[in-house]
């Protein structure tokens, strides 16, 4: 055998060896075993569908404040034993409005401002003060005329109405700030909560009154005050305006709302430097940091007269730059809302001052 026979027969070996250790460990590895088939994936069971939630009971509204018994209205109606002491809360609010001392919206309940109202005139009466309708206070409260009168809804009334503009710039457009609707118109010339007219009126269709409509509202008439006006205090404890004549003698008080901002109740002495009835009111985003609105707007708004202009009816001017008292398109909201910095009557209320005011008029303003 040659030398080239060997050694290819020594190749051939080797291969062999080489394929019979390859299958030796492939047979031993366990990639090399037959792997059963994963058991099949049986689907979960469908659950039985849910039987459907019972519906919610609708939410009870609110009962109606409860109208007055026709008996009622006929006696607050009537001036048969007149002057008498003030029987109810709502004689008491009615009859203090009429003598300068406000208890604010006109609601028949004997909230904060009304107490405050009473234990300033039992204050200026000299009766002692408790805030409550005791006898002697009733007597001395005693009703000058009925307590109600009707109201007669008159076709200008309804033609003077006009939507107001949900944003600064449309309300800039608008010919005018006016009522909105035959109820705001109702109850604040009858110096009243809004509740209150309706309750004294249950029948009404606030969307449909027509021309010649007659309500039952409260009767306090337009506020003269017979005395000259010397100082105008405002606490801002207390959240009340109050007018003092040359004696010394309360001749009138209203609930005023004050700056949400301490930093912008200034306190100390400041004088009346202008009065303006049916002002317009320059809408200065500055002032609205909170407005989104404002802040796109970027320029300053002169908004038209109206009752629901910003500062309502009437601006009293003091004579620090910005500041102000003045009427306002929510008097509801009188006392128990603040102030972007100025204060803020009802408008009835601020018509009062504004009757009352001059140029120089020192205003306290007090802790």
């Amino acid at each position: 055998m040659s030398i080239r026979d060997a050694i290819t027969r020594k190749r051939i070996l080797v291969l062999l060896l080489a394929i019979v250790t390859v299958a030796a460990i492939w047979r031993l590895h366990p990639w090399s075993r037959r792997q059963p088939p994963p058991p099949a994936v049986q689907p979960a069971p469908t659950p039985p569908p849910k039987p459907p939630a019972p519906p919610k009971p609708p939410r009870p509204k609110p009962p109606p404040a409860p109208a007055f018994p026709p008996g009622e209205l006929t006696r607050l109606l009537s001036p048969d034993g007149l002057p008498r002491p003030a029987a109810t809360w709502l004689e008491a609010q009615i009859e203090l409005a009429r003598r300068g001392f406000s208890s604010g919206s006109i609601d028949g309940v004997g909230g904060a401002q009304s107490v405050a109202a009473l234990r300033a005139f039992q204050e200026n009466e000299g009766l002692r003060v408790t805030g409550q309708l005791d006898p002697d206070t009733r007597a001395r409260l005693a009703l000058s005329a009925p307590p109600l009168t009707r109201l007669v809804v008159a076709a200008d009334d309804l033609a003077s109405l006009q939507p107001l503009s949900p944003t600064w710039l449309g309300k800039s457009q608008q010919s005018s700030l006016a009522y909105e609707t035959v109820l705001e118109l109702v109850a604040e010339r009858a110096h009243a909560h809004p509740a209150l007219i309706r309750q004294l009126n249950p029948a009404v269709n606030w969307a449909a009154v027509a021309p010649g409509a007659s309500l039952y509202v409260p009767d306090v008439g337009r506020i003269t005050v017979d005395a000259k006006a010397a100082e105008v205090h405002i606490s801002l404890a207390d959240h009340v305006l109050e007018i003092i004549d040359g004696g010394g003698r309360m001749i009138a008080h209203f609930p005023v709302s004050i700056a949400r901002d301490v930093e912008k109740r200034r306190v100390g002495e400041l004088h009346v430097a202008v009065v303006i009835p049916h002002p317009n009111y320059t809408f200065d985003p500055d002032v609205f940091p909170e407005s989104d609105e404002a802040r796109e707007l970027g320029r300053k708004l002169i908004l038209p007269p109206g009752p629901n202009n910003p500062v309502g009816v009437a601006w009293i001017g003091l004579d620090l730059q910005g500041y102000g008292i003045h009427g306002t398109p929510s008097p509801e909201q009188v006392g128990r809302t603040e102030s972007h910095g100025c204060f803020r009557l009802a408008n009835w209320d601020a018509e009062v001052l504004l009757g009352l005011a001059w140029v120089g008029l020192p205003v306290y303003v007090d802790p």
